[in-house]
């Protein structure tokens, strides 16, 4: 059960988060808050798990409020304005949903917070060093040792990191950092902010995309030119 609480100064807004979370008997929705004062209330009276709330509200906005908190649950904006998207999972936010929010989107949303709430949750030590040619990390509350040619890509996950094989995918607790400092250089590259692949398993590429497994993967404007030359270089391939 996660305990949720929903942040909107619009009562209809309010409305449509009460009656999708009703939806979901895993979802618990504590309080329906008007405005920051009351959400602060709640957050520190009651353990939450995960915060829906809008971004422009009269006084403090949605995102300078997740900045103020400093032990923040799980959250995700529920918002008419597109163009805080990138601000927003800046933050971490676990999704970002665009009023008037469909309710298919918005169960897509829920299953990616319970993946993460069940990773957050289940996490254990650090995983070991790696070794030279392959990398231990934990996951499920134990040590899985991986080939780095088995890695297909990696893709950040606020906290965390999902790392996609070819059958299976694992989710560590990792920063997207620490990650690539853990892999040679020679054989995987940072494509993105959220993505790292391994050049082997690219299938295609451009100055804005490669594909990796069937699944296409955005280039960066900040990390294109080292990776169009590396994969030009072919020295790997």
């Amino acid at each position: 059960m996660m305990n949720c609480i929903a942040l909107d100064d619009e009562p209809l807004a309010l409305d449509i988060i009460e009656t999708y979370v009703k939806k979901h008997p895993e979802l618990n929705l504590i309080a329906r808050c008007n405005n920051s004062e009351e959400a602060i209330d709640v957050l520190k009276n009651h353990s939450i798990d995960l915060m829906f709330l809008d971004i422009q509200m009269p006084g403090v906005t949605g995102l300078n409020f997740v900045r103020s908190l400093e032990n923040k649950p799980l959250f995700m904006f529920t918002t008419a304005y597109s163009e805080y998207a990138i601000d927003g999972f800046e933050l971490d936010a676990i999704d970002y949903l665009l009023k008037p929010i469909a309710y298919d989107r918005f169960e897509k949303a829920i299953e990616k917070a319970k993946e993460y709430y069940t990773i957050k949750n289940n996490s254990g030590p650090s995983e070991s060093d790696l070794e030279n040619e392959f990398i231990f990390v934990k996951a499920n509350q134990q040590l899985i040792k991986l080939a780095y040619g088995e890695i297909r890509y990696i893709e950040a996950f606020a906290d965390y990191v999902k790392i996609f094989l070819n059958d299976r995918k694992i989710v560590t607790l990792q920063t997207m950092k620490k990650m690539e400092s853990k892999l040679p250089s020679d054989m995987f590259s940072r494509v993105h902010r959220s993505f790292i692949v391994n050049r082997k398993a690219v299938q295609s590429f451009s100055t804005t995309i490669c594909e990796v497994n069937g699944t296409k993967i955005p280039v960066g404007k900040n990390y294109k030119n080292d990776f169009v030359n590396l994969m030009k270089s072919n020295p790997i391939l």
